[in-house]
């Protein structure tokens, strides 16, 4: 109880406790994209029950791994040394959840260009998915985006209490924003690409930070922002057309006797 007095009343403890739990909610925007995005093809009635478990499960890999800090140390020592890199279980995690997130992405943008494919290796399994294929799809990109998380929040600071706050906070953000997130994707078909290819950059972020070449977060943050900012313009200009063309229509059908 001494050991919280004395970090509560901290200044430098309540710096610590807001930079991580902003850096949390960004790593939780990938988390949060991949979980709309994968329960938008559930049935209707499914996909908030998905979203919350799936999310649920985010913030319980995150503490339970919290509870493991010797465990994630040990993941970031090298086991095994390809191409004059060292290879960590870190590693392999990302370039494992990378590959699969480019492989999802690609899946999904073939489905989307083209709804009616002929028999190929995106063909075999329908378009929709169950239940239970989602929570187990989003345990797997759970797993690789906490370890992510976890191993940032141990780079921050060594203080468990504040690694613990910022990790519920920035899950409680995603909880509250995903239903949001996930209509507005849902209702707006270029968003839904626009999110795909954020998808494949994330996962080629994460290959090559697995192979050791690290891609800085605020470039790929800043990307995605400068895209969305992009599309945003070009959804505004979408609805503008469309009412200067029905104030057309409706001007020429009173014109009309």
């Amino acid at each position: 109880m001494d050991y919280l007095l004395q970090l509560a009343a901290d200044p430098a403890a309540w710096a610590a406790l807001l930079t991580l739990i902003a850096m949390e909610v960004v790593l939780g925007i990938d988390n949060l994209i991949f979980i709309s995005i994968l329960t938008n093809k559930l049935p209707e009635a499914d996909r908030e029950r998905a979203r919350r478990i799936g999310i649920g499960l985010a913030l319980v890999l995150r503490l339970v791994l919290l509870g493991m800090i010797a465990t994630i140390v040990q993941l970031i020592e090298p086991v095994f040394t390809a191409f004059g890199h060292g290879f960590s279980w870190r590693d392999l995690i990302l370039i494992a959840g990378g590959l699969f997130l480019v492989w999802k992405a690609t899946k999904e943008i073939h489905h989307n260009v083209d709804p009616d494919p002929g028999p190929d290796m995106f063909d075999r399994r329908a378009a929709s998915i169950g239940f239970s294929a989602a929570i187990v799809q989003i345990l797997l990109l759970d797993l690789v985006f906490s370890v992510d998380s976890i191993v940032t929040a141990v780079g921050m600071t060594d203080h468990i209490p504040i690694m613990v706050v910022a990790v519920i906070v920035a899950v409680v953000v995603m909880l509250l924003a995903a239903t949001p997130l996930a209509n507005f994707i849902n209702a707006n078909p270029t968003i839904v690409m626009l999110a795909l290819g954020f998808l494949l950059m994330i996962g080629t972020a994460l290959i090559a930070d697995g192979f050791g070449a690290h891609v800085p977060k605020g470039y790929i943050y800043a990307a995605m922002a400068f895209s969305a900012m992009v599309e945003g313009l070009n959804m505004l200009a979408r609805r503008r057309a469309k009412k200067r063309a029905e104030l057309t229509a409706a001007k020429r059908s009173e014109q009309q006797p």
